[in-house]
């Protein structure tokens, strides 16, 4: 077999700049992993574990609410706190049926709101909302979320968040906010989902929220 010297050598180029591509996207993915930790706040992080704290003090419940892949990560944030830090914690995303059949009937942007109505949501409880940009009632993004907000101060409660970007309608309505910083702005979901899950394993393996410990 007789193979071209020049087209073989582009092509071993091409696919050396191909792995090169993948390699460098890899590195920086992890890189902006590493700044976002150097630079996420300290404080703020402090401040919800201390306001969680005394919710549970206080005997609250906490309503986890999140869209999308927040809505999986509410799933797996409230076994955590239920297990580990003894916090009573719900999901409205995780009653499916409840959840479809409100959307069907009522429309969307009803669907957090409503579950807290029905769950008869007080004073003495508090949401935490997990969401990349925090809502926009103007925009139109995250409705369900800035009605669960809106609920929450009309019935006193408190208001908790770990979210992305510069927070959107939730941080503009509680300073108990945990903002993921943004280091690059083409990534800011994949961070801001990855993020949450750091941030609340963080917190209830806080000595001041941990009460149970991990099987590992």
């Amino acid at each position: 077999m007789i193979i071209c010297y020049k087209n073989y050598s582009r092509l071993v180029n091409r696919d050396f700049v191909s792995e090169m591509h993948k390699s460098n996207f890899t590195l920086d993915f992890i890189a902006e992993s590493k700044l976002i930790l150097d630079k996420i706040d300290i404080n703020q992080i402090d401040n919800v574990i201390d306001g969680l704290k005394n919710l549970r003090e206080s005997h609250g419940r906490l309503f986890i609410v999140g869209l999308g892949g927040s809505a999986g990560n509410a799933q797996h944030a409230t076994n955590d706190f239920r297990k580990l830090a003894g916090i009573e914690t719900y999901a409205p995303t995780d009653n499916v049926s409840e959840l479809t059949a409100r959307v069907n009937d009522e429309g969307f942007n009803s669907i957090f709101d409503a579950w807290l109505k029905v769950s008869n949501f007080n004073s003495m409880d508090g949401i935490l909302v997990l969401s990349v940009g925090g809502g926009s009632i103007e925009k139109d993004i995250s409705v369900p979320i800035c009605r669960a907000v809106d609920y929450c101060l009309e019935k006193k409660g408190k208001i908790f968040g770990i979210v992305g970007r510069d927070g959107g309608y939730v941080a503009s309505k509680s300073e108990n906010i945990i903002i993921i910083p943004t280091v690059n702005s083409s990534h800011v979901t994949p961070h801001s989902e990855s993020f949450q899950a750091v941030v609340w394993h963080l917190m209830v393996s806080h000595p001041k929220l941990k009460l149970n410990s991990t099987k590992w």
